[in-house]
């Protein structure tokens, strides 16, 4: 115990030398960072006081109110944190634009080798060489198309009375009564203004063609009768000839035969020319506006199409370009219009084929012609030339209601086609030599 003494003594006085001080000033600053560790270790596993952390945000104000009074001012909100995008942020400019991304840029890029251009089988010596003109390649283009200039609507006089052809009404409703007495309403009868437009695939407008017109008869429409029952477009396609098609709707699925737009003074023309825009633009090419604009004409009227085909050729503006006209048991009335077309247009041909619901307006229509010395022959054997007129009875086993695709033979429409490219001075090309996908069907 004695020896003891000296040596606390000792190892106190070796603590308060300077190496000493030092780590025992080392020691004290561990054991105060550790305490408080400690404590918050203990709490981790507890949920955050709601109440605590309130007003801890209140106190952090206060403090930043006390540091930095603008701070405070503008606080600490929602709309501080994510601003709401600006216009400019979400817009481009004038000068500025999107990147369009397809769905194949995100795929997966194969190295492919570029194919080699070919040698084009041509050379143009030119300041500014073209590529020379090459029809793309399609398939036959059926479809509707609303022409302002259509039969209907039609808000005018029918001319046989020079009265309103609407002529009849019921609340805000209107109609008209037809010569029969029924009574057809403008919004479900003569509202439709649409046209079946056919293009054949093989149609090229660079050559000599021709646009038919097809006014249908009575109780049709444009899809069910034109071209699913009665095969219009198929036939024009069939005939092989550089032909299209424009076939108005007419007085929809009624027995009426009203020409609507086509009874006033140059309707048929105003039909024609909103028709070319259409076809060069349907066609592909902006630049065949006026060809279509100039190309002949070749008007059929079935059944009761005979009275817009009538008023077409007597008041239409433009009988100069209908190259030929075609009748399908459709001669009930207006003869006269008839023949004055057919003495005044020598150059263009005049077929009518008739049953014997029409055959005696079809004889009284030839001797009022023989008697204005025009030569009529009463068979479709020989070729279709310039001045032809053409008057051909059928059998008692050919229906009205099939004359379209059955009179003096199967496909009309198409005979006659093949028969008028056949004539060279009636300018119309027949391409199905140079097409077999045409030829074959």
């Amino acid at each position: 115990m004695v020896g003891a003494v000296p040596n606390m003594r000792a190892d106190f006085r070796a603590d308060r030398t300077p190496s000493g001080l030092r780590a025992r000033a080392l020691r004290a600053g561990l054991i105060s960072a550790l305490v408080p560790l400690s404590l918050t270790l203990v709490q981790c596993g507890k949920a955050p006081n709601p109440a605590a952390l309130a007003a801890n945000s209140q106190a952090n104000v206060q403090v930043v109110a006390k540091t930095n009074p603008q701070q405070v001012a503008s606080a600490d909100t929602f709309e501080d944190r994510f601003p709401a995008p600006q216009f400019r942020e979400r817009f481009p400019s004038a000068s500025e634009s999107f990147l369009q991304r397809q769905m194949s840029d995100f795929s997966p890029k194969r190295a492919v080798q570029a194919p080699q251009p070919e040698q084009a089988p041509y050379k143009v010596a030119s300041l500014a060489p073209q590529v020379p003109y090459q029809r793309p390649e399609r398939e036959d283009l059926t479809t509707l198309v609303s022409m302002k200039s259509s039969a209907f609507p039609y808000f005018g006089n029918n001319p046989a009375s020079d009265a309103p052809f609407l002529n009849i009404s019921k609340g805000d409703r209107r109609g008209h009564r037809s010569y029969s007495g029924r009574v057809y309403w403008q919004d479900e009868t003569y509202s439709d203004s649409r046209v079946l437009v056919h293009v054949p695939e093989h149609f090229d407008v660079r050559k000599p063609g021709v646009i038919v017109v097809f006014f249908h008869g009575n109780g049709a429409t444009l899809e069910r009768d034109v071209r699913d029952r009665q095969l219009v477009p198929r036939q024009i396609t069939d005939s092989g000839a550089n032909a299209i098609l424009l076939a108005p709707q007419m007085a929809v699925d009624a027995a009426d035969s009203s020409a609507g737009k086509f009874w006033q003074a140059g309707g048929f023309k105003r039909f024609m020319e909103e028709s070319a825009n259409h076809l060069a633009r349907l066609t592909g090419d902006p630049n065949s506006v006026r060809t279509f604009a100039n190309m002949p004409i070749v008007i059929v009227g079935y059944s009761g199409g005979f009275l817009p085909t009538a008023w077409s050729l007597e008041v239409g503006g433009i009988s100069d370009r209908v190259r030929g006209v075609v009748l399908l048991d459709a001669v009930y009335g207006e003869m006269d219009k008839f023949a004055s077309w057919i003495e005044s247009h020598r150059s263009g041909f005049f077929v009518s084929s008739y049953t014997r619901y029409t055959a005696r307006r079809d004889r009284e229509l030839m001797s009022m012609l023989r008697q204005k010395g025009i030569s009529v022959s009463e068979d479709m054997d020989g070729p279709l030339r310039p001045g032809s007129v053409v008057f051909v009875e059928t059998g008692d086993g050919i229906t009205h209601r099939d004359y379209v695709t059955r009179a003096w033979t199967r496909d009309p429409l198409k005979d006659v086609l093949v028969k008028m490219s056949a004539t060279p001075s009636l300018a119309l090309t027949r391409v199905a030599s140079t097409n077999p996908a045409a030829s074959s069907r």
